[in-house]
Protein backbone atom coordinates (compact mmCIF):
# COMPACT_ATOMS: atom_id res chain seq x y z
CA UNK A 1 0.00 0.00 0.00
CA UNK A 2 1.38 3.39 -1.00
CA UNK A 3 0.68 5.71 1.92
CA UNK A 4 1.51 8.81 -0.08
CA UNK A 5 3.98 10.13 2.50
CA UNK A 6 6.99 10.68 0.25
CA UNK A 7 8.41 14.16 0.97
CA UNK A 8 5.69 15.01 3.48
CA UNK A 9 7.14 16.83 6.51
CA UNK A 10 6.36 15.25 9.87
CA UNK A 11 7.03 16.76 13.29
CA UNK A 12 7.26 13.97 15.89
CA UNK A 13 7.52 15.06 19.52
CA UNK A 14 9.36 13.05 22.19
CA UNK A 15 10.98 11.02 19.44
CA UNK A 16 14.34 10.05 20.89
CA UNK A 17 13.11 6.72 22.25
CA UNK A 18 10.12 4.46 22.76
CA UNK A 19 6.95 5.02 20.79
CA UNK A 20 8.08 8.40 19.45
CA UNK A 21 11.22 6.94 17.94
CA UNK A 22 9.29 4.03 16.47
CA UNK A 23 6.88 6.47 14.82
CA UNK A 24 9.76 8.51 13.41
CA UNK A 25 11.38 5.38 11.99
CA UNK A 26 8.12 4.23 10.38
CA UNK A 27 7.41 7.62 8.80
CA UNK A 28 10.98 7.77 7.51
CA UNK A 29 10.55 4.35 5.89
CA UNK A 30 7.50 5.75 4.11
CA UNK A 31 9.58 8.63 2.72
CA UNK A 32 8.60 11.46 5.06
CA UNK A 33 11.07 14.15 6.06
CA UNK A 34 11.34 14.55 9.81
CA UNK A 35 11.43 17.19 12.50
CA UNK A 36 12.32 15.49 15.77
CA UNK A 37 12.41 16.87 19.29
CA UNK A 38 13.02 15.54 22.78
CA UNK A 39 14.37 16.81 26.08
CA UNK A 40 17.47 14.63 26.13
CA UNK A 41 19.99 16.00 23.66
CA UNK A 42 22.30 12.95 23.57
CA UNK A 43 19.54 10.41 22.93
CA UNK A 44 17.92 12.70 20.36
CA UNK A 45 21.12 13.14 18.39
CA UNK A 46 21.75 9.38 18.47
CA UNK A 47 18.28 8.77 17.05
CA UNK A 48 18.75 11.44 14.39
CA UNK A 49 22.11 9.98 13.38
CA UNK A 50 20.67 6.48 13.11
CA UNK A 51 17.81 7.71 10.94
CA UNK A 52 20.13 9.70 8.68
CA UNK A 53 22.35 6.65 8.30
CA UNK A 54 19.27 4.77 7.09
CA UNK A 55 18.66 7.47 4.46
CA UNK A 56 16.17 9.75 6.21
CA UNK A 57 16.16 13.55 6.08
CA UNK A 58 16.09 14.76 9.69
CA UNK A 59 16.07 18.05 11.58
CA UNK A 60 16.55 17.46 15.33
CA UNK A 61 16.00 20.06 18.07
CA UNK A 62 16.42 19.47 21.80
CA UNK A 63 13.34 20.92 23.46
CA UNK A 64 10.80 20.50 26.24
CA UNK A 65 7.34 20.65 24.65
CA UNK A 66 5.76 21.60 27.98
CA UNK A 67 7.33 25.05 27.45
CA UNK A 68 5.61 27.24 24.83
CA UNK A 69 8.89 28.94 23.92
CA UNK A 70 10.43 25.54 23.11
CA UNK A 71 7.42 24.57 21.01
CA UNK A 72 7.80 27.78 19.01
CA UNK A 73 11.51 27.09 18.54
CA UNK A 74 10.90 23.54 17.26
CA UNK A 75 8.24 24.61 14.79
CA UNK A 76 10.36 27.54 13.64
CA UNK A 77 13.31 25.22 13.01
CA UNK A 78 11.12 22.84 11.03
CA UNK A 79 9.74 25.69 8.94
CA UNK A 80 13.23 27.02 8.29
CA UNK A 81 14.43 23.59 7.18
CA UNK A 82 11.47 22.53 5.02
CA UNK A 83 9.08 25.45 4.62
CA UNK A 84 6.07 23.60 6.03
CA UNK A 85 4.84 20.95 8.45
CA UNK A 86 2.27 18.54 7.04
CA UNK A 87 1.99 16.02 9.85
CA UNK A 88 2.07 16.61 13.59
CA UNK A 89 2.48 13.72 16.01
CA UNK A 90 2.08 14.98 19.56
CA UNK A 91 3.70 12.84 22.21
CA UNK A 92 5.28 13.30 25.60
CA UNK A 93 6.45 11.26 28.54
CA UNK A 94 3.73 10.03 30.84
CA UNK A 95 3.26 11.70 34.23
CA UNK A 96 4.35 9.88 37.39
CA UNK A 97 2.41 6.89 38.64
CA UNK A 98 0.77 6.87 42.04
CA UNK A 99 -2.61 7.23 43.77
CA UNK A 100 -4.41 10.57 44.14
CA UNK A 101 -3.01 11.48 47.56
CA UNK A 102 0.58 11.00 46.43
CA UNK A 103 0.40 13.94 43.99
CA UNK A 104 0.46 17.55 45.13
CA UNK A 105 -0.89 20.53 43.20
CA UNK A 106 2.38 21.07 41.35
CA UNK A 107 2.36 17.47 40.11
CA UNK A 108 -1.08 18.09 38.61
CA UNK A 109 0.02 21.36 37.01
CA UNK A 110 3.09 19.69 35.54
CA UNK A 111 1.01 16.84 34.13
CA UNK A 112 -1.27 19.36 32.44
CA UNK A 113 1.68 21.30 31.03
CA UNK A 114 3.38 18.15 29.76
CA UNK A 115 0.44 16.20 28.38
CA UNK A 116 -2.26 18.75 27.52
CA UNK A 117 -0.66 22.17 27.07
CA UNK A 118 2.03 20.67 24.81
CA UNK A 119 -0.66 19.28 22.49
CA UNK A 120 -2.51 22.60 22.38
CA UNK A 121 0.60 24.67 21.71
CA UNK A 122 2.03 22.35 19.05
CA UNK A 123 -1.34 22.35 17.30
CA UNK A 124 -1.64 26.13 17.56
CA UNK A 125 1.78 26.50 15.91
CA UNK A 126 1.20 24.23 12.91
CA UNK A 127 -2.51 24.65 12.22
CA UNK A 128 -2.42 27.93 10.26
CA UNK A 129 -0.06 26.46 7.66
CA UNK A 130 -2.14 23.30 7.34
CA UNK A 131 -5.27 25.38 6.79
CA UNK A 132 -3.53 27.52 4.18
CA UNK A 133 -2.46 24.40 2.25
CA UNK A 134 -5.79 22.66 2.91
CA UNK A 135 -4.06 19.48 4.02
CA UNK A 136 -2.84 18.28 7.37
CA UNK A 137 -2.69 15.40 9.81
CA UNK A 138 -2.70 15.85 13.58
CA UNK A 139 -2.20 12.63 15.54
CA UNK A 140 -2.06 12.58 19.31
CA UNK A 141 -0.45 9.74 21.23
CA UNK A 142 -2.73 9.22 24.22
CA UNK A 143 -3.33 5.99 26.15
CA UNK A 144 -5.72 3.09 26.68
CA UNK A 145 -6.41 4.87 29.98
CA UNK A 146 -8.73 7.20 28.04
CA UNK A 147 -11.22 4.36 27.52
CA UNK A 148 -10.47 2.21 30.56
CA UNK A 149 -8.59 3.84 33.46
CA UNK A 150 -5.38 2.14 34.52
CA UNK A 151 -4.84 1.58 38.23
CA UNK A 152 -2.25 3.84 39.86
CA UNK A 153 -2.18 6.29 36.91
CA UNK A 154 -4.63 8.97 38.02
CA UNK A 155 -2.64 11.81 36.41
CA UNK A 156 -2.47 10.11 33.03
CA UNK A 157 -6.07 8.89 33.22
CA UNK A 158 -7.27 12.45 33.83
CA UNK A 159 -5.12 14.58 31.55
CA UNK A 160 -5.13 12.32 28.50
CA UNK A 161 -8.92 12.31 28.63
CA UNK A 162 -8.74 16.10 28.27
CA UNK A 163 -6.60 15.67 25.14
CA UNK A 164 -9.30 13.42 23.71
CA UNK A 165 -11.96 16.08 24.26
CA UNK A 166 -9.76 18.72 22.67
CA UNK A 167 -9.00 16.58 19.64
CA UNK A 168 -12.58 15.47 19.07
CA UNK A 169 -13.77 19.08 19.09
CA UNK A 170 -10.94 20.34 16.90
CA UNK A 171 -11.57 17.57 14.37
CA UNK A 172 -14.99 19.06 13.61
CA UNK A 173 -13.61 22.59 13.37
CA UNK A 174 -10.92 21.81 10.80
CA UNK A 175 -12.41 18.96 8.77
CA UNK A 176 -13.54 21.28 5.98
CA UNK A 177 -9.92 22.42 5.54
CA UNK A 178 -8.71 18.93 4.61
CA UNK A 179 -7.17 18.36 8.07
CA UNK A 180 -7.78 15.24 10.13
CA UNK A 181 -7.32 14.99 13.89
CA UNK A 182 -7.06 11.58 15.51
CA UNK A 183 -5.78 9.95 18.68
CA UNK A 184 -3.94 6.65 18.95
CA UNK A 185 -4.14 4.83 22.26
CA UNK A 186 -1.17 2.57 22.96
CA UNK A 187 -1.72 -0.37 25.23
CA UNK A 188 0.98 -2.11 27.21
CA UNK A 189 3.93 -1.92 24.84
CA UNK A 190 7.54 -2.89 25.46
CA UNK A 191 9.02 0.54 26.14
CA UNK A 192 11.05 2.08 28.94
CA UNK A 193 7.88 3.75 30.25
CA UNK A 194 6.16 0.38 30.73
CA UNK A 195 9.28 -1.07 32.33
CA UNK A 196 9.25 1.83 34.80
CA UNK A 197 5.56 1.30 35.56
CA UNK A 198 6.15 -2.40 36.19
CA UNK A 199 8.98 -1.56 38.59
CA UNK A 200 6.80 1.00 40.39
CA UNK A 201 3.91 -1.44 40.78
CA UNK A 202 6.30 -4.12 42.00
CA UNK A 203 7.65 -1.84 44.71
CA UNK A 204 4.14 -0.98 45.89
CA UNK A 205 2.93 -4.57 45.92
CA UNK A 206 6.07 -6.36 47.05
CA UNK A 207 6.34 -8.37 43.84
CA UNK A 208 8.77 -8.21 40.91
CA UNK A 209 8.67 -6.31 37.61
CA UNK A 210 8.42 -9.65 35.81
CA UNK A 211 5.39 -10.64 37.88
CA UNK A 212 3.71 -7.30 37.15
CA UNK A 213 4.35 -7.68 33.43
CA UNK A 214 2.87 -11.18 33.57
CA UNK A 215 -0.32 -9.74 35.10
CA UNK A 216 -0.72 -7.42 32.10
CA UNK A 217 -0.03 -10.23 29.65
CA UNK A 218 -2.82 -12.27 31.22
CA UNK A 219 -5.21 -9.33 30.74
CA UNK A 220 -4.38 -8.97 27.03
CA UNK A 221 -6.28 -11.35 24.74
CA UNK A 222 -3.22 -11.65 22.50
CA UNK A 223 -1.24 -12.78 25.54
CA UNK A 224 1.73 -10.47 25.05
CA UNK A 225 2.86 -6.87 25.22
CA UNK A 226 2.87 -4.90 22.00
CA UNK A 227 5.88 -3.87 19.96
CA UNK A 228 6.60 -0.20 19.24
CA UNK A 229 6.62 -0.86 15.49
CA UNK A 230 3.07 -2.21 15.69
CA UNK A 231 1.93 1.06 17.21
CA UNK A 232 3.93 3.11 14.72
CA UNK A 233 2.22 1.39 11.78
CA UNK A 234 -1.16 2.72 12.92
CA UNK A 235 0.21 6.25 13.24
CA UNK A 236 1.70 6.08 9.76
CA UNK A 237 -1.63 4.99 8.30
CA UNK A 238 -3.49 7.87 9.99
CA UNK A 239 -0.83 10.26 8.65
CA UNK A 240 -1.36 9.02 5.13
CA UNK A 241 -3.43 9.95 2.11
CA UNK A 242 -5.31 6.67 2.57
CA UNK A 243 -6.79 7.84 5.90
CA UNK A 244 -8.35 11.00 4.44
CA UNK A 245 -11.88 10.16 5.68
CA UNK A 246 -10.95 9.20 9.24
CA UNK A 247 -11.09 12.01 11.77
CA UNK A 248 -12.11 12.51 15.38
CA UNK A 249 -11.29 8.90 16.19
CA UNK A 250 -9.48 7.36 19.15
CA UNK A 251 -7.97 4.10 17.98
CA UNK A 252 -6.51 1.51 20.38
CA UNK A 253 -3.40 -0.48 19.59
CA UNK A 254 -3.63 -2.74 22.61
CA UNK A 255 -3.97 -6.39 21.66
CA UNK A 256 -7.63 -6.30 22.76
CA UNK A 257 -7.01 -5.05 26.33
CA UNK A 258 -9.88 -2.54 26.27
CA UNK A 259 -13.08 -4.52 26.84
CA UNK A 260 -15.68 -1.84 26.12
CA UNK A 261 -17.96 -2.16 23.08
CA UNK A 262 -17.40 1.47 22.01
Amino acid sequence: MDLGLTDKVALVAASSRGLGRAVAEELAREGARLVLCARGDAALMETASALRAAGATVEAIAADVSRPADVARVVSAGMAAYGRIDILVTNSGGPPAGPFESHDAEAWHEAVRQNLDSVVELTRAVLPGMKARRWGRIINVTSIAVKQPVDNLILSNSVRAAVTGFARTLANEVASHGITVNNVMPGYTRTQRVDELAARNASLRGTSPEAETAVWERQIPMGRLGRPDEFAAMVAFLASERASYTTGASIPVDGGWIRSVL
